[in-house]
């Protein structure tokens, strides 16, 4: 099999917005390293359809993004299968507990800043150093920031300052990576029906006022369009950071 022009790597692609987006990019012509901790759901969002086998431009690797060896493992076998890569989306991440800041429980914390914010920097710091050394040199890093980086909702001091985390992160690797044709992306996504939402609204979201309300929500597969345009962009423009909410969810003048 000829190797795609590019390539990408997608972590959480198991479900939500990592599933819809590797399948969005397989579909697209890119070749997708799909990462997560388990490989079943990976190899599901590999098919190509239910019935079938694995997309050939498809490589499954079972990977959790808290472990620096297993992520250096992750780049290298992409780098492997497809010679080079090109676009990293950096999207596994866990919602974590209900819970404002005295509440916090410090093993819950710990949890969420590990998968959240140390996952999230092994994962771009081993794409940077594959993207640095490939000649040509360059890459794109999207990181998965969630509107949690702009603005809160009610008891999710974990989940949200783990993602306000991300804008730092992202803007490092955008300045650091200039001498090597790298950037970044944050993407900020609201509202997009997942899993991970229904922990969030399933019972209607809670607003800063204390009332229930049924929010707007988007199909995921808005999303993974999203970052198949970004990933699809040439070296030469950059998109520092993108928002994506649902229409009409309390996220502009929220609560």
């Amino acid at each position: 099999m000829n190797s795609p022009e590019r390539s990408v790597i997608v972590t959480g692609a198991g479900t939500g917005i990592g599933r819809a987006t590797a399948r969005a990019l397989l579909a697209a012509g890119f070749g997708v390293t799909l990462a997560g901790r388990r490989s079943g759901p990976l190899e599901e969002a590999a098919s190509m359809h239910e019935r079938d086998s694995r997309h050939p431009a498809a490589l499954v690797v079972a990977c959790d993004v808290t472990d620096a060896a297993q992520v250096d493992a992750l780049v290298a076998a992409h780098a492997r299968r497809f010679g080079r890569l090109d676009v990293l989306v950096n999207n596994a991440g866990v919602s974590g507990p209900s819970a404002d800041v005295g509440e916090l429980r410090p093993d819950d914390w710990a949890e969420v800043v590990a998968v959240n914010l140390t996952g999230a920097v092994l994962c771009a710091g081993a794409a940077f150093r594959q993207m640095a050394a490939q000649r040509p040199s360059g890459g794109r890093i999207i990181d998965n920031g969630s509107i949690a980086a702009q603005s809160p909702r009610p008891k999710s001091v974990a989940y949200t300052t783990t993602k306000h985390a991300i804008a730092g992160l992202t803007k490092s690797i955008e300045l650091d990576g200039r001498p090597y044709g790298i950037s970044a992306t944050q993407l900020d996504v609201g509202n997009a029906r997942t899993e991970l939402l229904d922990g969030f609204v399933g019972e209607g979201a809670l607003p800063a006022d204390g009332r229930r309300v049924v929010e707007p929500t988007m199909d995921v597969g808005v999303v993974a369009d999203l970052i198949v345009m970004l990933a699809g962009l040439p070296a030469e423009a950059s998109v520092p950071q993108l928002t994506a909410t649902a229409a009409g969810m309390p996220f502009i003048g929220r609560g």
